[in-house]
């Protein structure tokens, strides 16, 4: 149990940590959010979970896959909220949009016989 909680500590720091860093800089922030931090705490607690080598290339390739639908919610959120919708709004269609283009993404994976 204790493994868990310390689990979720560790990962709860780092979403913390990027909203803390957002209010002084929002660049630095920026690459803090960035990089593939969820995926290496990830690929660390499966390792030390399984020790599976082919469970973590799995992983690693299918978030590979997985990542370019996310890319149309960082491109969309800032353009609406430019044009000045409000930020509930312009959250709301983005995340609707991208959730459409990850169907539109896993139905092309499937077709092409990626297996996620």
């Amino acid at each position: 149990m204790l493994y868990y909680v310390i689990k979720v500590i560790i990962s709860a720091l780092l979403i913390v940590a990027v909203s803390e860093i957002a209010k002084r800089s929002t660049g630095f922030a920026a690459l803090v959010a960035s990089l593939p931090l969820t995926s290496l705490l990830a690929f660390v607690w499966l390792h030390m979970e399984t020790s599976s080598p082919d469970k973590i290339a799995d992983l690693s390739s299918q978030i590979f896959w997985l990542v370019l639908p996310s890319l149309l919610l960082f491109l969309l959120l800032p353009l609406l909220l430019k044009h000045g919708l409000s930020f509930w709004v312009s959250l709301g269609l983005s995340m609707v949009a991208t959730a459409g283009c990850y169907i539109a993404v896993l139905l092309l994976l499937r077709r092409t016989g990626v297996n996620l």
